[in-house]
C-alpha cells in the first residue's frame, strides 16, 4: 500500500514561493490500476516523481508499506521494488538491448530471456535485442523497450509518467494493450499519469488531479463521465 500524507511541493519562482503539490492525501491500494488525470501545470508530473523520489516533498509523509520513504533515495526506493518509467525515456549510448533488460531483471538472462520481454511489449525481439538504446529508436520504441524493462524487473509497484507522450498512434495503439495485460493480470500496483481516454478506460481507479489537490477520485465507473467531457467534470479543467 502506498499512502501520501499531508503531501507538500514548492519551489521559488521569480523570488515567490510557487505550489505544486499542495497538502495532498490519497492510498493507492495493493494490485489496483490507477489512473491519475487533470489539467495540464496540475501537479500530476511532480507527484510521480515524488513517488520514485527523484523530487522530495517540501512537507509531509510518504509511506510505502508501512516504512517511512519520504527522504529514501531514488536507488533505496528502487530496491524496495518501486519502478518508475519517465515521460521521456532516457537514453543510453553504447548499451544494448539486452544489456538493459538483464540490468533491469537482475539477472544474466538469456537471448532467449530476454526477448520474451520485447515480445510482451510487441516488438519483435530479434530486430531490437542487439540494438544500442541512442537516438536510431523512435520515442515509441524506447517506451515499449523501457517498459519491458519495467516488467523485468517485476516490482509490486510501477509508476509511469504520461506513457503516451511524443509517440505515434501506432506505437500507443501497442502501448495501451500491454496496459491492458498488466491490469487484467493484477500481480502489482500501477500508476500511471495519462489524459488519454483508452488508458483511463482501463483503470480501476481514476484520480483527478488539479492545482496540486486530488479534487476527487473513484472507481472508473464513476469517475469515466466526469472525466470525459460531462458539464460536472469540465469544472475540474477550469
Amino acid at each position: 500500500m502506498l499512502e501520501l500524507k499531508d503531501l507538500t511541493f514548492t519551489v521559488e519562482e521569480n523570488g515567490k514561493e510557487k505550489v505544486i503539490i499542495d497538502n495532498l492525501s490519497y492510498t493507492v491500494e495493493d494490485n489496483k490500476f490507477t489512473v491519475i488525470t487533470g489539467p495540464n501545470g496540475g501537479g500530476k508530473s511532480t507527484l510521480a516523481k515524488l513517488i520514485a523520489g527523484i523530487e522530495i516533498p517540501t512537507s509531509g509523509k510518504i509511506v510505502y508499506n508501512g516504512q517511512d520513504i519520504t527522504h529514501m533515495s531514488i536507488t533505496d526506493r528502487a530496491n524496495m521494488g518501486i519502478s518508475y518509467a519517465f515521460q521521456q525515456p532516457v537514453r543510453f549510448k553504447g548499451i544494448k538491448v539486452i544489456d538493459l533488460i538483464r540490468l533491469a531483471s537482475g539477472e544474466n538472462l538469456s537471448v532467449a530471456g530476454a526477448c520474451e520481454y520485447l515480445s510482451e511489449v510487441g516488438l519483435c525481439a530479434r530486430d531490437y535485442i542487439n540494438r544500442d538504446v541512442d537516438g536510431s529508436l523512435s520515442g515509441g520504441e524506447l517506451k515499449r523497450i523501457e517498459i519491458a524493462g519495467v516488467i523485468a524487473r517485476k516490482t509490486p509497484l510501477s509508476v509511469f509518467d504520461e506513457p503516451e507522450a511524443g509517440i505515434d498512434l501506432w506505437s500507443f495503439h501497442n502501448l495501451t494493450k500491454v496496459f491492458e495485460n498488466m491490469q487484467a493480470k493484477k500481480e502489482n500496483t500501477i500508476i500511471i499519469i495519462s489524459h488519454q481516454e483508452r488508458i483511463l478506460k482501463i483503470a480501476d481507479e481514476i484520480v483527478i488531479l488539479a492545482d496540486g489537490k486530488v479534487r476527487e477520485s473513484g472507481s472508473r465507473d464513476e469517475m469515466l463521465p466526469k472525466v470525459l467531457g460531462t458539464t460536472e467534470g469540465c469544472r475540474f479543467y477550469q
